[in-house]
């Protein structure tokens, strides 16, 4: 019996020649695809909204400042997604977006958001923060408890996880 997925073409992988950490340009080394990782987020930040009741909406285009709209039944939020990294006991992410490759620096999504969707592929979890608790640049949730013991102002991962 065949396997069914033997018929589809396998997917892309990236081999293009990169200087390698040991700076020679003729080492194949794998780029990071930060827009399929992102596409990877946005789906499942995306799915986890619905499965929690939400109706979704996908803006047109890339250049808004949000990536989804959330209907909770009597308002509409707009929601920035981004993939988020486990290190150290605690989930770091972005709170900005980033226009270095176009020298153009970090921008804070104050004021153009209403909540910011982490998608953590280390916890396959996905957490939702209020505007209000972003910062300008990068932040953190806190998974596991610290090496000091210091339990206060930690912002728990667990109190913003879609459930």
């Amino acid at each position: 019996m065949n396997n069914v997925l033997s018929f589809f073409p396998q997917p892309p992988h990236s081999t293009d020649v990169v200087a390698s950490d040991t700076g020679d340009a003729n080492t194949p080394k794998a780029k990071r695809d930060t827009k399929h990782i992102g596409d990877i987020s946005e789906a499942r930040v995306l799915a986890k909204l619905v499965e929690a009741g939400y109706e979704v909406w996908l803006p047109f285009g890339e250049n808004h400042r949000y990536d989804l709209v959330i209907d909770d039944g009597e308002r509409l939020f707009r929601v920035q997604v981004k993939t988020g990294r486990l290190r150290g006991g605690a989930i770091l992410y972005n709170c900005s977006s980033s226009h270095a490759h176009r020298k153009g620096g970090s921008r804070p999504y104050f004021g153009e958001i209403d909540y910011l969707a982490v998608y953590c592929p280390e916890t396959q979890k996905v957490y939702l923060l209020p505007e209000q608790e972003l910062t300008a640049t990068k932040a953190h949730l806190r998974v596991a408890p610290t090496r000091n013991k210091m339990a206060k102002t930690i912002r728990w991962a667990s109190l913003f996880e879609l459930a």
